[in-house]
């Protein structure tokens, strides 16, 4: 039904629908599914988010050490009230934070798009949850919105990190957040798309360097950053602003941003973050000689 994000757009103005509508159509005529079995698995996913959130919340650590307890952390700032930052933001931060915390530590998380980047859409939902007070049947529309962004993204530029960077896996997980957030306060379907070109505009060249190789540092903490971008971008939809670079011309120069990125800033732990003096050490502590944690139970498909 929809190639780009011109044609979604166009799609939801033209029958006076939401976005989320257009990719439920889509949906059923590509699965062949009825309806209610389409909503109903999206329904299923957002349990599998609500879990996580919650496992996450109440404090959770990997198997190597490496991350866990900071979403805990962030919940006790805000509660604090000395936070600088919006307490919706800061809450986006936090639940982003769980979410990925519990992938790290083997739980299960939905990959929306990619397990390395499961926590910003989550993230930002039970975020702003909070002030819009949505149904059920929204928040599983926020769900189809940002699928339809993600779909976008899979099939004209890539979400995986091995393929295309950080930007191609926190990026597209942030613009598909930050278009769902737009149309659950009310948005218009190219606002939304505004939204999701502003997102992925501020995150363009960000590269994959998981140190040791796994989905926890800098995973982490670039989701709570790709929440923050996402939630400030819908924001600035909402408000009018524009960007002056098309939403589909924006994912076109991620793609090719991401095809000219050495191969060291994708995803093979050779270069960045992984291969700082301190990154190499906690590597060799992790996977050295005599250490105890299998492999099979650390790395990350």
């Amino acid at each position: 039904m929809f190639r780009n994000v011109a044609e979604l757009v166009q799609l939801a103005e033209t029958n006076q629908v939401k976005i989320a509508e257009i990719m439920i159509r889509q949906e059923i005529e590509v699965s062949g599914l009825t309806r209610e079995e389409v909503i109903a698995k999206m329904d299923k996913n957002l349990t599998v988010m609500e879990q996580a959130v919650e496992r996450g919340l109440n404090g959770v650590h990997s198997h190597t050490g490496l991350t866990g307890g900071d979403a805990v952390l962030i919940q006790n700032y805000i509660k604090s009230g000395k936070a600088l930052g919006g307490t919706v933001l800061l809450d986006a931060v936090s639940k982003a934070v769980a979410t990925n915390e519990v992938n790290a530590a083997m739980g299960v998380i939905c990959a929306t798009p990619t397990a390395g980047s499961a926590g910003v859409v989550p993230g930002t939902l039970f975020a702003v949850k909070e002030k819009l007070l949505p149904t059920r049947e929204e928040m599983i529309e926020f769900l189809f919105t940002a699928a339809a962004f993600g779909f976008v993204v899979a099939n004209n530029a890539s979400i995986s990190g091995a393929a295309g960077g950080c930007q191609a896996e926190v990026g597209s997980a942030s613009g598909m957040a930050a278009a769902a957030i737009v149309e659950l306060a009310g948005g218009s379907a190219q606002q939304a798309a505004e939204a999701m070109a502003i997102t992925l505009k501020n995150m363009l060249g960000l590269v994959c360097d998981p140190v040791a190789g796994l989905v926890e540092v800098p995973c982490v903490k670039r989701n709570a950053m790709g929440a923050s971008n996402a939630i400030t971008a819908a924001d600035m939809a909402l408000a009018g602003v524009t960007s002056r670079i098309p939403c589909d011309e924006v994912i076109h120069a991620m793609f090719l941003i991401g095809q000219s990125m050495p191969s060291s800033l994708r995803e093979t732990a050779e270069g960045g973050l992984a291969a700082t003096p301190t990154g190499r050490r906690l590597e060799q502590e992790i996977f050295g000689s005599g250490n105890t944690v299998k492999l099979k139970n650390l790395i990350r498909s």
